[in-house]
C-alpha cells in the first residue's frame, strides 16, 4: 500500500490520479512529480516499488506544500482578510460569495438551505 503525506492512495489507479487524493495535489503537479521522478504516468499506483515510493515521498515534502500545511496556509489567509475588513473578508465573514457572483438567485453552497420568508398580506376590502 502506497502512504505518501499521510494519505493511502488507491492501488488499482494510474499514477499520475492517484497523487491527486493528496491534498494540493493537482493533475498537472501529480505530472511534474512523475516526471521528475522519472516513473512511467500510466504506471499504476501498485506497481511502483519502494524506490518510486521514496523518490516521490522526498518532491513531495522539500517542494511542494500539502495537507496540514496547505490548510493551515489557507485558513490564515481567509483569517487576514477578515482581520484587516476588507471587501473578501466581510464576504467571508457573512458567507456569501466573493467574486461577484449574482445573489438574488443562485449561490446556495454559500448561502445554505433556503430560509423562506413569507409574503406580505394584503389588505381586506371593506
Amino acid at each position: 500500500m502506497a502512504r505518501i503525506a499521510g494519505i493511502d492512495l488507491p492501488k488499482n489507479k494510474r499514477g499520475e490520479i492517484g497523487l491527486t487524493y493528496i491534498y494540493g495535489i493537482g493533475r498537472s503537479t501529480a505530472r511534474q512529480i512523475l516526471a521528475q521522478a522519472n516513473i512511467d504516468v500510466n504506471k499504476k499506483v501498485n506497481e511502483w516499488n519502494d524506490d518510486d515510493l521514496n523518490a516521490i515521498r522526498t518532491i513531495i515534502t522539500e517542494e511542494i506544500k500539502v495537507e496540514g500545511a496547505l490548510r493551515s496556509e489557507v485558513s490564515m489567509n481567509i483569517k487576514r482578510l477578515m482581520d484587516i475588513v476588507c471587501y473578501r473578508g466581510l464576504r467571508h465573514r457573512k458567507g456569501l460569495p466573493l467574486r461577484g457572483q449574482r445573489t438574488r438567485t443562485n449561490s446556495r453552497t454559500r448561502k445554505g438551505k433556503r430560509k423562506t420568508v413569507a409574503g406580505k398580506k394584503k389588505a381586506p376590502k371593506k
